[in-house]
């Protein structure tokens, strides 16, 4: 939908409330509305933070722990345990108010017990805490953080577009050349996808969620043979898989 570059040695939180705006701007000036805004701990700023309030209805951010946050998070008694994904956490929602505001926000927080049973120097026990900054008050402390987790899937994109689609080797030395080439490896995803998915439907063997290295080598790697027969040259492939379906 939005895509921008920028130098390399630059900071995750450089200008990012810019980039932001220029993102809810286009959405905006198609008449698009956002409700659900949720952003790693990169987007935890605070030039950043009216930004994501100002566009959207809701929004959920990673919490960077400081130590007035962690001071409130010992003093929590109401811990509830819950299971996400097989493992038990336990939860709770506080009232903190970040970079020395006077406005507080909903802090959803889970702590884990660490597996190797080592205390943490700033917390004085062996928890992993993490927090969720959110301004949502209709959801429970399980719904926030499953939502957020939701978030796995558009990592997964990235891990898609780096190593299948060369985003993490940008061929050129200029920022407006590598944005043209990171928006064309986008659309070159996107035809993959929709030429895997129809493929998928004609046959067994190929599946829509397939990586591109994968499909290479189901799909397209075949041992073959051009044979001429009948003043004619004919592609003979070696192979059982059903291609004539397509």
């Amino acid at each position: 939908m939005y895509i921008e570059n920028r130098n390399g040695n630059s900071n995750v939180k450089y200008r990012q409330d810019e980039t932001l705006s220029r993102a809810y701007s286009l959405l905006a000036g198609h008449g698009i509305k956002v409700k659900h805004s949720r952003m790693d701990c990169g987007s935890f700023d605070q030039t950043a933070i009216p930004v994501v309030e100002a566009n959207s209805e809701f929004f959920y951010i990673r919490a960077q722990r400081c130590a007035n946050l962690l001071a409130q998070i010992k003093d929590i008694s109401n811990w509830k345990t819950v299971t996400i994904w097989f493992k038990e956490y336990q939860v709770a929602s506080i009232q903190h108010a970040p970079f020395g505001w006077d406005k507080t926000y909903r802090y959803v927080v889970s702590k884990e017990e660490n597996t190797d049973g080592q205390g943490d120097l700033f917390t004085g026990d062996s928890f992993t805490y993490r927090a969720i900054m959110t301004n949502n008050t209709e959801m429970s402390d399980l719904e926030v953080i499953e939502f957020y987790n939701d978030r796995g899937d558009s990592e997964r994109l990235f891990d898609e577009m780096n190593n299948d689609f060369l985003w993490k080797k940008m061929p050129f030395s200029f920022l407006h050349e590598n944005t043209v080439f990171m928006v064309m490896m986008a659309i070159c995803r996107n035809l993959f996808h929709y030429l895997t998915e129809f493929i998928s439907r004609k046959l067994d063997f190929i599946k829509p969620a397939f990586r591109l290295k994968k499909f290479i080598f189901r799909f397209m790697v075949v041992p073959s043979k051009w044979i001429k027969q009948g003043r004619q040259h004919i592609l003979k492939l070696f192979t059982a898989k059903k291609y004539h379906l397509l």
